[in-house]
């Protein structure tokens, strides 16, 4: 094992996507992602707590707290333990950082889940996995120590060998042009869920089943399951309020798999499915499909992905933005973010397999990955798989789930094994009403 890299600051910089986050969040946008761990049995918080402890040590990129500057935010070394609670709250609300001794991350569990809530200006869901996949190590170990022995634990052999780089800075092409669309987005329509409440419904999909039906259309599992979302989006939602503006489907893109890097600070871009329902003459899934595979083929190039980061560097590095004090840039950003939003109907982040070894894997369930609803997205959508299960999530602030039921509906249709779990969110109104 590699020792991790120490460094001589006790602060840092935020990377050129997390200077973004602190100036835009709040309660109605949380800019948090979650990922929980789904356990064969009742988690006994005093190891869990002892878990997190021990992970923090091995991962102390994470051990910071924000503060704030003249022009911008940044991060330095945080001493105190984070708090480990009984979950209480909805799925990725706003961090209050004073409440959990200063972290940036938040975790918690209930019964037989363990969840980790991330402000995403800490960092994103690829390295937010590793970190949460180490306290899940670790409690393991402490919690099934007969089991999970010395010679177990040297066989998973982490690499704590990370750093703390800003790859986009590092990476990103000065002279590369914008190819963003300056089409706004279809906007989801319906009522909203009352007293900030957010619904997370679960659909575990049998992986085997959606890989064949996925090979058949010569399709991958992300871009299958994009398709499958658009053309829900256009049934339940699209056509009963007349849409005329595409539907915009923004998917994350991890930008290890582009550049080599090791910082376990932000790194990923995105490209956006831009569907003219109408223009395109997307009326049929088949056609949808179609269209996904090749709007991903002529988007996720490398080209095309150093086009994208490069335009947001150079927004974070705009010399006429870096000089304005932070009060100020606070002000700009919160009157533009909601406009900004409108160019994105939804998204879909896949961050993929998450991998555990050897007799780990038998005290796990499963994983799920969640993101934060906002006014303007009112549903996002997460997956990530683990053995013979991928999980894909909606979270929502629409009271309104025939989306989530087509979804459901339209995998089962076509031989596909899925279940169905959710926070009871939408159960509650339905009784209500």
């Amino acid at each position: 094992m590699r020792k991790k890299k120490e460094s001589k600051l006790d602060w840092r910089r935020l990377d050129n996507s997390a200077k973004i986050f602190p100036i835009s969040t709040g309660k109605k946008y949380s800019t948090v992602f979650r990922l929980s761990a789904v356990l064969k049995e009742k988690v006994e918080p005093k190891v869990l707590e002892e878990a997190v402890k021990q992970a923090l040590e091995k991962y102390q990129f994470f051990k910071v707290r924000m503060k704030q500057g003249l022009f911008w935010y940044y991060l330095e070394d945080n001493n105190k333990l984070p708090k480990v609670e009984e979950e209480q709250d909805y799925p990725c609300q706003y961090i209050d950082s004073r409440r959990n001794n200063n972290y940036l991350f938040k975790v918690t569990y209930f019964e037989n889940k363990v969840n980790i809530d991330i402000f995403h200006s800490l960092t994103d869901g690829n390295s937010g996995a590793t970190f949460f996949k180490e306290i899940i190590y670790t409690y393991l170990e402490l919690r099934y120590k007969e089991v999970l022995s010395d010679d177990q634990r040297r066989v998973r052999k982490i690499d704590y060998d990370y750093d703390a780089e800003d790859s986009y800075m590092k990476n990103y092409d000065k002279k590369a042009k914008s190819n963003a669309s300056g089409k706004k987005a279809y906007v989801l329509k319906g009522n909203k869920i009352p007293l900030g409440a957010i619904s997370a419904i679960h659909e575990i999909i049998d992986l085997e089943g959606l890989k064949k039906e996925s090979k058949k259309h010569g399709a991958t599992i992300t871009q299958y399951l994009t398709a499958v979302l658009l053309n829900c989006i256009y049934q339940e939602n699209y056509i009963k309020n007349k849409g005329k503006k595409p539907i915009k489907i923004c998917i994350p893109v991890n930008l290890k798999k582009y550049f080599p890097s090791k910082t376990m600070s932000n790194f990923f871009s995105y490209i956006t499915i831009e569907a003219q329902m109408k223009k395109d003459g997307l009326d049929t899934f088949e056609k949808m499909l179609d269209f996904v595979k090749r709007d991903f083929s002529k988007r996720l190039t490398e080209e095309e992905i150093i086009k994208t980061m490069s335009a947001n560097v150079k927004i974070g590095n705009n010399p006429f933005i870096r000089p304005i004090p932070l009060l100020i840039k606070k002000a700009i950003v919160r009157l533009s973010y909601i406009e900004i939003r409108k160019y994105t109907t939804t998204t879909f982040s896949n961050i993929g397999r998450i991998g555990m070894i050897g007799k780990y894997k038998d005290y796990i369930d499963y994983f799920l990955m969640l993101i934060a609803p906002e006014p303007v997205e009112k549903i996002k959508c997460s997956s990530c798989t683990f053995e013979n299960k991928v999980v894909f999530t909606f979270t929502s602030i629409l009271q309104d789930n025939r989306i989530e039921k087509r979804f459901y509906e339209f995998l089962k249709d076509k031989g596909i094994k899925i279940q169905i779990e959710s926070n009871g969110v939408l159960d509650d109104i339905s009784r209500e009403n």
